[in-house]
């Protein structure tokens, strides 16, 4: 059993694109910035593990791959507890940088399960995550200026 979920969002920061490209290709940082990701390790040179859990009491576990790091695009192939990709299209906005974010992942199992009675709790608990991307990449924005 497998249920499909797609995401998008857009937004500026105050920021230049190369900044923002640094900062979302540097997965072993994402802790330090993005308060849903729990935990990251490499398991490779494209490769990494991460932990994720945001606001319902559950963690998913996935393992990325590196699919581009190369600007405008910085996209990853998503497994392990979700299936399908993440990506970060980059476009410079006067002196900040627009981010257009898509995901598709399905999910199986136990998730694919819960999600037809609690889509839409899942659909709530990956906004949080979503706000905590947005607000934590401004700040780490800020800082690394």
């Amino acid at each position: 059993m497998r249920r499909s979920f797609a995401f998008s969002d857009a937004w500026v920061v105050d920021a230049p694109l190369g900044a923002v490209a640094a900062t979302l290709v540097d997965l072993e940082h994402y802790p330090c910035w993005w308060p849903q990701v729990r935990a990251v390790a490499r398991l490779g040179p494209d490769t990494a593990w991460v932990c994720c859990r945001s606001t319902l009491p559950f963690a998913l576990d996935l393992v990325l791959d590196a699919v581009s790091r190369t600007p405008p695009v910085v996209e990853v192939a998503i497994g392990g507890d979700l299936d399908g990709f993440a990506r970060f299209t980059l476009t410079a906005a006067g002196r900040g940088t627009r981010l257009d974010f898509a995901q598709e992942v399905s999910v199986r199992g136990t998730l694919a399960l819960a999600s037809y009675v609690a889509r839409p709790l899942m659909l709530w608990n990956h906004g949080r995550m979503m706000a905590g991307c947005r607000a934590g990449l401004a700040v780490a924005l800020t800082e690394r200026a």
